[in-house]
């Protein structure tokens, strides 16, 4: 069986490190960006990439107004979406979804939950 590829994209290293070591140990393979922008780029490109993993709290461009952009590129339009946010008030999944997330983790990320939104890949 093939490793799944996710693309982290956030703009904290050390979110990013904890990430990637979690998924690691459930024999995902990882890939980072630290910005939206840098993320939008790898993902016009070939590279195989299974699941994003969106921080919608971002510098310059956020989660919600990247997701709408990763969408559109014909070659992700599949791709399956998480936002990752510390934003856990009422309405905040809904803006998530609405915005074109598939699914929708909370900070401090709980593994089970992030397992359970990636076992659709």
């Amino acid at each position: 069986m093939n490793k799944k590829r996710v693309l982290i994209i956030d703009d904290d290293p050390r979110n990013i490190f904890a990430l990637v070591n979690t998924l690691r140990a459930k024999s995902f393979d990882c890939l980072s960006c630290l910005s939206a922008e840098e993320a939008i780029k790898l993902l016009e490109t070939d590279e195989v990439i299974d699941a994003v993993l969106m921080d919608m709290m971002m510098p310059e461009m956020d989660g919600y107004d990247a997701i709408p952009i990763i969408k559109k590129i014909p070659s992700r339009r599949d791709v399956l979406v998480v936002a990752v946010t510390a934003q856990a008030m009422t309405g905040d999944k809904e803006k998530c979804l609405e915005a074109g997330a598939d699914d929708y983790v909370s900070k401090p990320i709980d593994v089970d939950k992030l397992l359970k939104a990636l076992s659709k890949i």
